[in-house]
């Protein structure tokens, strides 16, 4: 039988805490959040620290990294106007949200350099980006600051409750999403990405 190896997280480096965790914890879907700054600067970034909260109310989380105890420009924005819009990236857009990733001031917007186009949003006022097949506009339910062990701030996790969904009638049918449609990438490790891979079913226990 294979040997398991131990660590406490005291016996780890910080790059391999987190190497842990993105080379275990997959695939991780991505979210594509839109912002808005107090100078209506567009901002868009991608983030795989993303996932369903609840349905009832419907809830997504994002959890943003902070750089240096600072919070990024898409947690920053949020936390001054409450909304953002959040898109699934798929296979036909991870390319343009990987753009979206470079290290750009506050005042430069990624859909300069990713060719993504904005679109009108109907319930927020942060715009959309038209090339994702979902998106949900979203205002702030409540966020949390994440602290290490030494105090300093490392993350801020959004609660973004949903106001308006978009779906590309294409992938939609009778009240169901068609996942190899829509064709949602995953996150790994590294520069890694997944897509969608052999589907199969186990029932539920009744």
């Amino acid at each position: 039988m294979d040997r398991m190896l131990n660590f406490s997280p005291q016996e780890l480096t910080a790059k391999e805490k987190k190497k842990f965790l993105i080379g275990t914890v997959i695939p991780r879907p991505i979210a594509l959040v839109s912002t808005v700054s107090g100078t209506g600067v567009v901002n868009v970034a991608p983030f795989s620290y993303f996932n369903i909260v609840t349905y009832d109310p419907p809830m997504l989380s994002v959890a943003v990294q902070r750089l240096d105890g600072r919070s990024k420009d898409t947690a920053r924005n949020v936390f001054e106007n409450k909304e953002a819009v959040i898109h699934v990236v798929d296979r036909d857009n991870v390319a343009a949200a990987n753009l979206t990733s470079a290290p750009l001031g506050p005042d430069e917007s990624e859909l300069d350099i990713s060719g993504f186009t904005a679109t009108d949003s109907k319930a927020v006022k942060v715009p959309g980006v038209k090339e994702a097949k979902v998106r949900f506009e979203t205002e702030l339910y409540d966020s949390i600051v994440i602290h290490n062990d030494e105090g300093m701030p490392t993350t801020d996790v959004l609660l973004l409750k949903v106001k308006h969904y978009h779906i590309n009638e294409t992938i939609y049918k009778d009240g169901y999403i068609d996942p190899l449609k829509l064709g949602a990438v995953s996150r790994l490790a590294g520069n890694d990405y997944a897509e969608l891979g052999t589907m199969f079913t186990v029932e539920r226990p009744e």
